[in-house]
């Protein structure tokens, strides 16, 4: 397995925030148009939040998600690349918290169930802590 392997999972949960950080300008957009809201209405900060039903607001969220747990592992693929550590066991760790963080997404921004949106949430952060825990127990021992 190469080393760049690692990055396979790494652009596919930037482009998962990408596709999110649009979806989320259309529904904004597409909001705020359609209620003729203008620009005085959303000069305070949070005005659009409260304005916004939950389907305006929960693509908005998902993408402040995005910016939390997937910060901890992009920088665990940096460092498991920097230091030629990358194995099919990360790799495959790190597709399983893109798929569920793909997963995660879709529901916070369509149906929301909010236990299976947990659920899927906790099961790929698990994975970003078990490459984590890993990568240090290698640390650790070296």
């Amino acid at each position: 397995m190469t080393q760049a392997a690692i990055f396979g999972p790494f652009f596919a949960t930037m482009f998962l925030t990408l596709v999110v950080w649009v979806y989320m300008y259309i529904r904004r957009i597409s909001f705020i148009t359609g209620n003729k809201i203008g620009p005085r209405d959303l000069a305070v900060p949070g005005a659009l939040a409260q304005l916004s039903p939950p389907a305006v607001s929960n693509p908005s969220d998902n993408l402040k998600n995005l910016f939390e747990i997937p910060v901890i592992f992009y920088a665990l693929a940096l460092y498991l690349f920097a230091t030629k550590q990358v194995d099919p066991v990360y790799v495959g760790a790190a597709w399983v918290f893109v798929a569920f963080r793909v997963l995660h997404s879709a529901v916070h921004c369509t149906f929301n169930l909010v236990m299976l949106r947990f659920y899927l949430y906790l099961f790929a952060t698990l994975a970003v802590w078990f490459i984590a825990i890993r990568a240090a127990l290698a640390y650790l021992s070296a």
